[in-house]
């Protein structure tokens, strides 16, 4: 029997070797999405663009279908993380809230930008629902937590009479959802961004 140091290191070993490859799936996954589309993507192909072999796929994932919200979550982690970090470089809460929410647009306008990109994104309703109404839940408290961090600093009681921190991120995340339905460019959409992020810091300061 191994002693307790070198089985934890085996166990470690092996654990890093399970998320390095993990991790060349997801990567080969997605170049493939964006470059041949979701739907004629099949799994041989993911195989592939992975370096691994089929069998050896289908011991991580069972289909496409599990790539694509596994795909969904480390894209939304990924955001985040650096939403957080964008929020924490600013001081004033319109730093704040446009750091974070315009990088979060130009990540997802970067993905537009591939030749399947729109597709993918508008999959994730029917193949990632829950994943992405959690990270909307996480983005709204996210930017509540920023609103609430703002008037504890101008030391008032509330945003403007009649709204709700809660209401105001809504507000907010709502607009910048009905945008994308204008299919704006995106100098229109940063434009508008900051516009409704000026209406909410003005809501903010009463």
């Amino acid at each position: 029997m191994l002693p307790n140091s070198t089985a934890a290191t085996a166990a470690e070993a092996a654990e890093t070797a399970e998320e390095a490859r993990r991790t060349r799936i997801l990567d080969g996954a997605m170049g493939v999405f964006l470059a041949y589309g979701f739907q004629r993507t099949t799994m041989d192909d993911i195989a592939r663009a992975a370096d691994i072999s089929r069998p050896a796929l289908y011991l991580q994932f069972r289909n496409k279908t599990d790539i694509y919200r596994a795909l969904a979550r480390r894209f939304l982690e990924g955001v985040f993380a650096m939403a957080r970090e964008a929020m924490a470089r600013e001081t004033s809460l319109a730093g704040r809230l446009g750091g974070a929410i315009r990088l979060t647009c130009d990540t997802m306008l970067e993905i537009e930008a591939s030749p399947h990109g729109a597709e993918i994104l508008d999959m994730r309703n029917s193949l990632a629902a829950d994943i992405v109404a959690a990270g909307r839940d996480e983005f709204h408290a996210m930017v509540e937590a920023a609103i609430v961090a703002e008037l504890k600093q101008r030391r008032a009681d509330g945003p403007a009479p009649g709204f709700t921190t809660a209401q105001l991120a809504d507000c907010l995340l709502d607009a910048i959802d009905g945008l994308k339905l204008r299919r704006p460019t995106p100098d229109e959409q940063r434009a508008a961004i900051d516009a409704y992020i000026a209406v909410v810091t003005r809501a903010v300061a009463g």
